[in-house]
């Protein structure tokens, strides 16, 4: 009762009315019957062209049922159920909201997103406990000054509207911790910005800003900070500065230089794709002692330094699309997971390198530190040493690059004399590809306690043996171009495998055992007929950052797959769905991700 008082002194047009009214068919009795108890309500996707009456006054009108004579029971007393706390009308046709918002004043959740709204209404101010407010993917133009007055909100999510320019006195949300504002028209950020203490997460992407406040530094507890697609040509220095900082996107923007990072000893990834950048110098790398992905492809690096030794910690370097003619073998020390280099004119590594992948290419440059391997002397003496009949073998191979090759043979069968020259010498790549082979060699369980990397690619396997099962250490699988339409369960004991190359085969859904080798990083698996992915099990397997799902047979991408926040790269072109559409697809595996998370119902 004491609430309902209350509600009724600030509004005269509240108290105790019957209920049900201007309702129609468009919200159930029973939601609302439901709403009372839970204090959560949705209507998201229901057509609606304005909010009904009922639903701003659910915690004002008598119910409905009350008015039917019926017994309430102890647990049912209208009178003293929930207050709303959770509203969604997100997906609706909504082109303005009342004051009446003011009737809700315990929401802490109101989601609106995906409607036609161009101005919130100035009773919003009254929302005071509202901890989350999502108005994405509408109209807005400009936001009210009354939703300064919200200052116990957490989450703001405003991207994909039509904002030229941020309210005077946005600094006093001081418990803001996630703020959206990507695709709008926003061409500055005010440095009053600053003082957004809490912030987390920044998100101003595909905007039109073309510098960055120096006081940006003093968001102590930022770790995420997205500028994409942006027009900015130079970082404040005072950047540097952010300790807190784990994540940078700077990606399509027009910077010429890359800035220093001396504070920022926690940075986990450093995206500057597509920029004009033109130097990396040693005082770019030596205080990034945490970083694991470096993206500075589609630049105009023309070298990469030595001192990318430095980058103990990185996992992930993308250098496609430059100008680099070579690189330093150093770079073969650095434990590297994915090395993109295509789209460079490079002179010293040749292009059947290149192909096999990144292992290869860092095997090669280490071995081109001792001085292109061992002495004249010492390969004459090894190859002194072999049968004739091991002739066809690469021996130097074997020992140089413990790479046991036999590879472009056509043939149908592995001779035991190539797993009879490996002798006691420690193999840590097979490569068997481009032959006829039907099946995995029996052999191959002989190298179960030390191979690492298995390429049996453009062969005739139609299905896969246990053979392969035992490769314990296994890290990197190629299996593409083959006749596979299955991998078996047993394949889960693979527990090490980070990489897995199923493109070109005949599969028509991901395999059900990839789902349960929690390792995997990157699934390559286009030019198939999958017709459908598991979003549920996906969301399981953190380690996932590329899924390659290009070419297949998928009519619909489930709106869950956006919960993957871990994928950095989605690839879905040329699969039969309507939807996201091709621009979406083009703005890459972010905007894939808000566009399907924007799309669960909830």
């Amino acid at each position: 009762m004491s609430r309902l008082k209350r509600i009724a002194g600030q509004d005269p047009r509240a108290g105790f009315k019957a209920g049900g009214r201007d309702c129609g068919t468009s919200v159930p009795q029973g939601l609302l019957k439901a709403a009372r108890k839970s204090g959560q309500l949705n209507l998201s996707g229901r057509n609606l062209s304005e909010v009904p009456q009922c639903v701003w006054r659910i915690n004002v009108d008598i119910p409905e049922e009350a008015n039917q004579n019926l017994s309430f029971g102890a647990t049912e007393r209208w009178w003293e159920q929930t207050d709303l706390t959770k509203l969604i009308i997100s997906n609706n046709k909504l082109q303005s909201l009342t004051d009446d918002l003011r009737l809700l004043p315990a929401l802490t959740v109101l989601d609106i997103h995906d409607n036609q709204l161009t101005s919130l209404p100035s009773a919003i101010r009254e929302l005071e406990n509202l901890q989350k407010l999502n108005v994405s993917h509408n109209k807005l133009k400009t936001l009210p000054e009354e939703i300064t007055n919200l200052r116990n909100l957490k989450c703001l999510y405003l991207q994909h509207n039509e904002l030229t320019c941020i309210s005077e006195g946005f600094e006093q949300l001081s418990n803001l911790e996630d703020l959206d504002l990507s695709n709008n028209h926003l061409t500055t950020v005010p440095a009053s910005f600053s003082s957004l203490s809490s912030l987390v997460r920044l998100n101003l992407s595909s905007n039109e800003l073309k510098s960055l406040p120096a006081e940006i530094n003093r968001m102590k507890r930022l770790k995420h900070l997205d500028c994409n697609s942006n027009l900015l040509e130079t970082i404040p220095p005072e950047l540097a500065g952010m300790e807190s900082l784990e994540l940078l996107y700077l990606w399509r923007n027009k910077l010429r230089f890359l800035p220093e990072f001396p504070s920022c000893s926690l940075l986990k990834e450093l995206h500057v794709g597509e920029n004009q950048i033109e130097m990396l110098e040693a005082e770019h790398l030596k205080h990034l002692n945490s970083i694991l992905v470096l993206d500075l492809r589609d630049n105009k690096l023309k070298s990469v330094p030595d001192e990318i030794i430095l980058l103990q910690s990185l996992e992930r370097l993308d250098l496609s699309n430059n100008d680099i003619s070579s690189l330093p073998y150093s770079l073969g020390n650095l434990h590297l997971k994915f090395l993109a280099l295509e789209g460079n004119p490079l002179r010293t590594i040749r292009r059947e390198i290149l192909s096999k992948g990144t292992q290869e290419v860092l095997k090669y440059l280490r071995s081109k530190i001792k001085d292109d391997g061992p002495s004249q002397s010492e390969s004459a003496t090894e190859t002194a040493m072999t049968l004739p009949s091991e002739s066809r073998v690469n021996i130097h191979a074997i020992i140089t690059l413990k790479i046991l090759d036999y590879s472009d043979k056509q043939a149908t069968l592995i001779p035991d004399e190539v797993f009879d020259a490996v002798k006691s010498n420690i193999i840590t790549s097979v490569n068997f590809s481009k032959n006829q082979l039907c099946e995995i060699p029996k052999r191959m369980v002989e190298l179960k306690e030390m191979v690492s990397d298995v390429d049996l690619s453009f062969n005739k396997l139609s299905f896969i043996s246990l053979e392969l099962c035992v490769l314990q250490k296994l890290t990197f699988l190629d299996l593409r171009n083959n006749f596979l339409n299955s991998l078996p369960e047993e394949m889960k004991s693979l527990v090490r495998l980070q990489t897995i190359n199923l493109s070109f085969n005949r599969f028509k859904m991901l395999p059900e055992v990839l789902y349960h080798i929690f390792t995997l990083e990157t699934i390559l698996i286009s030019n198939n007929q999958v017709g459908s992915v598991d979003p549920q099990k996906m969301k399981m397997m953190e380690n996932l950052t590329t899924l390659d799902l290009q070419n297949n047979d998928l009519l619909q991408i489930p709106p869950e797959l956006g919960n993957c926040v871990n994928l950095r790269t989605l690839l879905l072109d040329g699969n039969p769905f309507r939807v996201p559409r091709a621009a979406i697809l083009m703005k890459g595996t972010a905007a894939i991700l808000e566009y399907l998370r924007d799309r669960i119902p909830t």
